[in-house]
């Protein structure tokens, strides 16, 4: 049966989307702690909760019929959260540990990305039109963002590579320097570059998460999770806002020019 084309509800990749997509990855990694460690939880339950909110808004985002940026950042937000959970319930409780867990979310990621280019013969994010895309691309953003978390955990933690909170997130923010040259200076897949930025701005947040809320003795802030968590919640609400005000100026200029004679 031939899917009905929806409008394109993905926000235009811009650099307020990826400052955005860094404070929400934050954000999922102090409020997936919160619920984890704070309440005690456990990871288990904390994946169970996150990918409840996960599930319905997703379908939340798939059954509307336009972009709505406040819920489409909130689906990110939930894919954040259920990534923290998950990735420390596979490297933690089940003992996998950090480079089997990284490498299992891999594995996902890539197929996931190859099942989808088999079927629709893309991954462009300019090609999410039609809800089975839309499916492929949480997807694949809900295992990255799983796999950024594993990957910023074995970065910083004693246990994996030792880096530290800081040193981690200057390696990652590194990485997506590194990609930003390629995008602009050379002919890499966008769509390739998207998707490698979108895995390194994971553990970029987690590892700035970490960083504000681990007690002082393990390099962190010690900044309540509650408090860090409400504060990167106002600065994204904040960068939403000033995205969406800067698109409707530009769909307002550039509707006005069209309609020039």
């Amino acid at each position: 049966m031939k899917q009905e084309a929806t409008h394109h509800k993905v926000p235009e990749v811009t650099l307020l989307f990826w400052i955005i997509k860094i404070a929400a990855t934050t954000l999922g990694e102090t409020a997936g702690d919160a619920v984890t460690m704070s309440m005690n939880l456990g990871y288990l339950t904390g994946t169970a909760i996150f990918a409840a909110l996960f599930i319905v808004g997703v379908r939340a985002q798939i059954g509307a019929k336009r972009l709505h940026v406040f819920l489409y950042w909130a689906v990110i937000v939930a894919t954040t959260t259920v990534g923290t959970t998950l990735a420390d319930f596979v490297d933690r409780s089940l003992g996998v540990g950090y480079i089997g867990g990284s490498s299992i979310l891999l594995v996902l990621v890539l197929a996931t990305l190859a099942i989808w280019y088999r079927t629709l013969g893309t991954v462009a994010v300019s090609s999410i039109t039609t809800p089975k895309a839309e499916a492929f691309y949480w997807a694949t953003i809900l295992f990255s963002q799983t796999l950024g978390t594993a990957l910023g955990d074995w970065s910083a933690d004693e246990e994996g590579l030792g880096l530290g909170y800081q040193m981690a997130a200057l390696v990652f923010a590194g990485g997506l320097a590194i990609v930003a040259v390629c995008y602009f200076m050379t002919k890499v897949s966008h769509a390739l570059l998207f998707w490698v930025a979108f895995v390194l701005t994971r553990p970029l947040g987690a590892t700035v998460g970490d960083w504000l809320d681990k007690p002082l003795a393990k390099g962190g802030m010690a900044m309540s999770r509650y408090t860090a968590s409400a504060v990167l919640l106002v600065i994204m609400i904040l960068f939403i806002l000033i995205d969406s005000r800067l698109q409707t100026r530009k769909s307002l200029s550039t509707s006005g020019s069209e309609g020039s004679p």
